[in-house]
């Protein structure tokens, strides 16, 4: 039987794994590879604005001579990611490329070397093609800022990707590349994974080196995590290898059987409401998990409606720079002036950044009511990590909505929360698609899991993909209208609703 014939769609559609194997054999060229992600790229981009500056030539020359290594040296010797390409969030460091972090006063400033994580997917075969939008120094969920403009969403220009790495999301939910390279403080991997329906990881904190970014994270920063952005689940146990540098003994459970998992399904904040084709999907989730034999309950817990407040007052902890400093190159910025300058057209900054501005003001005028938040999140983690035990994940929404219309996050700036909370109580998570709206605009999932237990999520991940498709390309974006509308389930997956009080 002759082999199935490689296409530039089918290329554009594969795993890094695929494409790594088909060139590691021979069966198609590394240069092939890259024409085709360069070329859905160029045609792509224009209205994307997710590339933000591209070594196309350079990637093609790496191509090539990882095709000459794949015919001189033994297929053993090749690296796990030889020949595939990638791209970088643009906050990262990549030799020779721009590192702005979306801010103006550092428009000429670039990177003189790499990152220690693009050196490690470089040293482990990668061909960077090109670094990605942010928002403005990362510290918003809208890819937008005065250097390189607005990114728009692959599935409907008039929605954003989200932020802070929100062009890798936008590139890899558009086929232009395998996978990317982003970093979460507050939902940075998972809001862009969600938003453009793909996958993305935030590792347990410390097991990834957070360096060579911009801006530069507080030393023992356990809210950053550096990970991977992916349109295949089988991709993320290998990339988080590569990143961490050493096969990772979180990876372990990879293998483990469904019924050696519990599924604890969490529909919410209590605070803010959760869009009904969203919950319909969470809850077709837990239903196909314990299908699969997983133990699903569902569950109510006290205190995650305060994640806002407790996100807020740890990144005021630990943070060694006010955002007021680093938006000023050192020197602070008064936000009154600079909304003054705004509404006169002479601002060098977004409206969200100096939004930013005036509520760090009024958080920092509330600095008394930090350490209650400190101690409730203390308080809360030791309550989740006691609930997930060694064997569960937490299904929980990454956001209330599907991927908002642009500008519409300012009138609700506190819905992030539902990814920063995670990054508060330091678990490892990973995004998870789970097919298209009424709408044709992505829905998804998160999967959380205790630090030290990153396989068990990313297994969840591979189980739901499985089940529903995972990333679907929007080249095969059927019309709104004829996708099937979702309503919610009558009743949660897991019968009655336990509830779980939080203490402190």
């Amino acid at each position: 039987m002759d082999a199935p014939r490689l296409t530039p769609d089918s290329l554009l559609e594969s795993s890094a794994l695929a494409l790594a194997r088909l060139i590691r054999t021979g069966a198609v060229s590394a240069r092939a590879v890259c024409e085709a992600h360069l070329a859905r790229i160029r045609e792509v981009n224009p209205g994307l604005n997710a590339v933000v500056a591209d070594r196309a030539q350079e990637a093609l020359r790496e191509a090539d001579a990882a095709d000459q290594a794949v015919r001189t040296r033994p297929e053993r010797e090749l690296p796990p990611l030889h020949g595939v390409p990638c791209t970088v969030k643009e906050s990262f460091a990549v030799r020779g490329m721009p590192n702005t972090s979306g801010l103006l006063a550092r428009k000429d400033v670039v990177a003189q070397e790499d990152a220690p994580t693009v050196a490690r997917l470089r040293a482990a075969g990668a061909l960077v093609l090109g670094v990605t939008n942010v928002s403005e120094l990362c510290l918003w969920m809208e890819s937008d800022n005065r250097v390189w403009g607005r990114t728009n969403n692959p599935y409907d220009a008039r929605r954003t990707v989200g932020g802070s790495s929100g062009g890798e999301g936008a590139i890899v939910g558009a086929g232009g590349s395998p996978f990317g390279l982003g970093a979460d403080i507050g939902g940075s991997i998972r809001m862009p994974a969600f938003f453009n329906g793909v996958f993305g990881h935030k590792p347990s904190p410390g097991l990834v080196p957070n360096d060579g970014q911009y801006p530069a994270p507080p030393p023992g920063a356990r809210m950053l995590g550096t990970g991977p952005l992916a349109r295949r689940a089988e991709d993320l146990p290998l990339l988080l290898s590569v990143l961490a540098g050493r096969p990772p003994a979180s990876l372990e459970p990879w293998a483990a059987p469904a019924s050696a998992v519990r599924v604890l399904v969490v529909e919410g904040d209590g605070r803010t409401p959760v869009a009904p084709e969203l919950l319909t999907a969470q809850r077709e989730a837990a239903g196909a998990l314990r299908r699969r034999g997983c133990r699903v309950a569902t569950l109510r817990v006290d205190g995650f409606e305060h994640a806002f407040e407790m996100w807020t007052a740890a990144m005021a902890e630990v943070s060694d720079q006010s955002f007021a400093e680093l938006l000023g190159q050192g020197q602070p910025l008064d936000p009154l002036t600079e909304l003054a300058r705004y509404l006169v057209g002479r601002s060098p900054y977004t409206l969200p950044a100096v939004g930013l501005l005036a509520l760090e003001n009024v958080l920092e005028r509330l600095s008394s009511r930090r350490q209650k938040a400190l101690a409730r999140a203390a308080a809360l983690e030791q309550q989740v990590l006691a609930l997930l035990g060694d064997d569960a994940v937490i299904l929980y929404p990454p956001h209330p909505t599907t991927a908002p219309l642009h500008g519409r996050p300012l009138l609700y700036p506190t819905r992030f929360a539902y990814t920063g909370l995670f990054n508060v109580l330091g678990l490892a998570v990973t995004q998870v698609p789970l097919g298209l709206d009424s709408q044709g605009v992505p829905l998804g999932v998160q999967v959380a899991t205790c630090a030290g237990n990153d396989g068990r999520s990313m297994a969840v991940a591979r189980w739901l993909e499985q089940d529903f498709g995972g990333w679907q390309p929007p080249w095969h974006q059927p019309a709104a209208g004829a996708l099937r509308s979702r309503r919610p389930a009558a009743h949660p997956p897991g019968g009655d609703v336990a509830i779980v009080r939080a203490s402190g």
